[in-house]
């Protein structure tokens, strides 16, 4: 799975300018005044083949006990105990304050792996400047320059250097015949329910109270002769870690589930319906290519009106996943369970489905045939062969000429053809459009 780094630091030290340069976006808002992030903020970076995970953090105060502090510092926390390396942000020319020196106390008492990074130390000397920074107790100080761009490489080399995680996991997700099926959702709907009824005993702990489970726990499981790896993805709480109140659940392990299954089920509460938590969760999966299946809980604990609401809730909130098939289930009460492994197993074969180019190009050129994409100007695209260019998600790569001016409304066309001939229940499909150059375009007549 991806490492996990933490930015931690006091206001206005430039975490935010850092996260958006370790993820290389602009995803994180920055402006010259302190507390403008106050959330955790969740991002994906990638160096070399190393890929890794970031967490964004507002300013720290450890002992905050009152207002928007309190809950900033709660997020802060939150985020640190997610994390596999802690990032202590501080600025090297205002140097070190009592704030710096409050987290810095309560980073040592944690015992985590801790980098001590001075922000905005663009044009400083290593030596005079950042020598008071030692006094914190964390070790070396790494001068970065996140607005320039100096040392960042050096500091992501150190942060993954610092893990030496055992790949462990790789073995198990190669193992062929295995499919690895990660039950998601928002706390309290279900999930570690769902799981033991599965497996016939109380193998996780499942208690009306959201945040049970803490980790995610991966159990091997077999039916009729198929060999599964479920995963029940929920709230963290590492040890050592006491918070005030119940954490609504780590997103990070949710995340690292969801990259790594095969297929994922995603659990809806059919007494609450679609949550903005839901829609999140099920845009990620869509973003990852994974294969979905939808299931709605505690269908039996809600009357005709509700059920009527909760199926539009779907239709509207979440109909980016029109392609998934829906069961509306009891986990508790063991009710219309059994339809789930059908549709488990057809999503997993339609990621992996083969399609042979003669199949695709005929079915492109039948398309085009019965609607032909709208013209831009002078040019109307020409779509002349296709081809498959990956599998989980399927990926179909479009040959053409002026392909550009193909329209989103064109493209789900042409997805729809190709979904009904192949049977693509159930996982997301990539359509890819390459046009081709001209080689004499630049060459004189």
């Amino acid at each position: 799975m991806k490492p996990v780094l933490a930015l931690v630091g006091r206001p206005n030290v430039g975490k935010s300018t850092l996260f958006n340069r370790l993820t290389k976006s602009r995803d994180a808002i920055v402006a010259d005044f302190a507390g403008l992030t106050r959330d955790r903020h969740y991002g994906n970076g990638k160096q070399g083949k190393h890929e890794y995970i970031v967490i964004d953090t507002g300013g720290f105060e450890p002992d905050a006990t009152t207002g928007i502090f309190k809950e900033m510092a709660k997020q802060t926390r939150q985020a640190v105990a997610e994390a596999d390396v802690v990032i202590f942000v501080v600025d090297a020319r205002a140097g070190v304050s009592a704030q710096d020196h409050d987290i810095a106390n309560y980073l040592r008492r944690l015992g985590k792996t801790c980098l001590l990074v001075a922000n905005k130390a663009e044009g400083m000397l290593e030596g005079s400047q950042l020598v008071e920074f030692y006094e914190l107790g964390l070790g070396e100080v790494m001068p970065v320059s996140a607005a320039h761009g100096q040392g960042i490489r050096q500091l992501v080399d150190q942060a993954l250097a610092s893990l030496n995680m055992p790949d462990d996991n790789a073995e198990e997700s190669d193992q062929p015949g295995v499919i690895k099926l990660a039950v998601a959702g928002r706390p309290n709907v279900g999930k570690s329910t769902l799981i033991n009824v599965w497996l016939g005993e109380e193998r996780l702990v499942a208690f009306d109270l959201p945040g049970t489970t803490r980790d995610a726990i991966s159990v091997p499981f077999e039916r009729n002769g198929q060999r599964y790896e479920l995963i029940d993805t929920a709230g963290l709480r590492r040890r050592g870690q006491v918070f005030e109140a119940i954490e609504k659940f780590s997103v990070v392990k949710t995340l690292q589930a969801i990259e790594s299954a095969h297929v994922v089920l995603l659990l809806i509460d059919a007494t609450q319906g679609v949550t903005d938590q839901d829609a999140h969760i099920a845009g990620y999966i869509l973003e990852n290519g994974r294969a979905v299946v939808l299931a709605v809980n505690k269908w039996d604990a809600v009357d005709d009106y509700q059920r009527e609401l909760v199926k539009r809730s779907i239709e509207t909130r979440l109909p980016f996943l029109k392609f998934a098939n829906m069961h509306l289930i009891s986990a508790q009460k063991r009710q219309g369970l059994g339809p789930l492994w059908g549709s488990i197993s057809q999503a997993y074969k339609a990621a992996n489905c083969k399609m042979s180019t003669p199949v695709l190009t005929r079915l492109l050129l039948e398309a085009v045939q019965f609607q032909s994409p709208k013209r831009a100007g002078m040019f109307r695209p020409k779509l002349r062969y296709a081809h498959q260019g990956g599998m989980n998600p399927p990926v179909i790569v479009i040959h053409g000429n002026s392909l550009e001016h193909v329209t989103e409304a064109y493209k789900r066309f042409l997805e729809g053809r190709f979904r009904k001939e192949f049977d693509l229940v159930g996982t997301p499909l990539r359509i890819e459009l390459k046009t081709s150059v001209n080689p004499f375009v630049d060459t004189a007549a």
